[in-house]
């Protein structure tokens, strides 16, 4: 196919020669995104008659498709960037650089972000809400920090362990504590003056 372009390109006025240096990796970028196009469809219509006929869970049959394509936009878009003439090393080195960054940022922000999560579960789950006296237990019967709730933020859940708001001790515990150990939650009376 090279030596067929090289021998149009040579046969062809100079200003047109040019021309066609952009234009024949167009086509072959648009070539391979209609490729890519075309096996979707070819997947979603399989996927669609092997979920009806074999009564297969939908949730299965939209994993399997987004899975399918990641694999044909991701293929078709690295074959694409080939055609332009992007090295494969080029677009490896860049990877695997934008990855180490996201995995060093990831484990850097860990402990934020799981906390971020455990108070999103504990905005919709309820085992608690404002105001009720909560225990923190490393286990058993072994005692633990007790507190009421009086604030619980996207990171910190304050517990009021003795006085006021005004004149007494607060703890702040990160929300992910609420989901590593056991809760207990008083219900009516409370012990200890809480």
């Amino acid at each position: 196919m090279n030596k067929i372009l090289q021998t149009l390109h040579d046969s062809l006025p100079v200003w047109t020669a040019d021309w066609l240096d952009i234009f024949v990796p167009a086509v072959e970028v648009l070539l391979i995104g209609l490729f890519a196009w075309l096996v979707m469809r070819f997947a979603r219509h399989l996927t669609r008659r092997l979920t009806t006929t074999y009564a297969l869970p939908v949730k299965l049959s939209e994993l399997f498709l987004r899975v399918i394509g990641f694999v044909v936009y991701g293929g078709a878009s690295l074959w694409a960037l080939e055609r332009m003439g992007v090295s494969g090393a080029v677009l490896w080195t860049a990877f695997t650089g934008f990855a180490t960054v996201g995995a060093v940022a990831f484990f850097a922000a860990w402990s934020v972000l799981s906390n971020l999560f455990c108070a999103l579960l504990i905005f919709i789950t309820r085992p608690f809400r404002v105001g009720d006296v909560v225990e923190v237990v490393e286990g058993g019967e072994k005692e633990g920090v007790k507190g009421r709730v009086v604030d619980i933020n996207l990171v910190y859940t304050t517990l009021l362990e003795s006085g006021d708001e005004h004149g007494g001790v607060s703890l702040q515990l990160p929300n992910t504590l609420f989901f590593q150990r056991i809760v207990r939650r008083w219900h009516g009376t409370v012990p200890d003056g809480h």
